[in-house]
């Protein structure tokens, strides 16, 4: 079993910036795929980024390229997801998940394991 704690979410202006941080713990991560989804009211869950746990390597969806950067801790079993120039359409509950044999197809939140809670992130304009 894999927990999975977000938090960092909250209220923030439009063009602010907010740090979410999602605590893994259960197993013993190496070469797994973590990945932030986020869902807004009445609309579908969409990939926003992940990150290889080995290699470091990274994958942005479009929409949060050049504003969101996501990285790991390995020492605390933590991955961030750095958000900046936030707007209202990044208002969404957004989840962090684990996927334990990846495939490289990051995007699909359906090939993920485990999920957290998510946390609420509210853009205001």
């Amino acid at each position: 079993q894999v927990q999975l704690v977000e938090s960092g979410g909250g209220l923030v202006q439009a063009g602010g910036s907010l740090k979410l941080s999602c605590a893994a713990s259960g197993r013993t991560f190496s070469n797994y795929l973590m990945g932030w989804f986020r869902q807004a009211p009445e609309k579908e869950r969409e990939f926003v980024a992940a990150i290889r746990w080995g290699a470091g390597s990274t994958y942005y969806a479009d929409s949060v390229k050049g504003r969101f950067t996501i990285s790991r801790d390995s020492a605390k079993n933590t991955i961030y997801l750095q958000m900046n120039s936030l707007n209202a359409e990044d208002t969404a509950v957004y989840f962090c998940a684990v996927d334990l044999n990846p495939l490289g197809h990051w995007w699909r939140g359906s090939l993920y394991d485990y999920w957290g809670q998510g946390t609420q992130v509210t853009v205001s304009s």
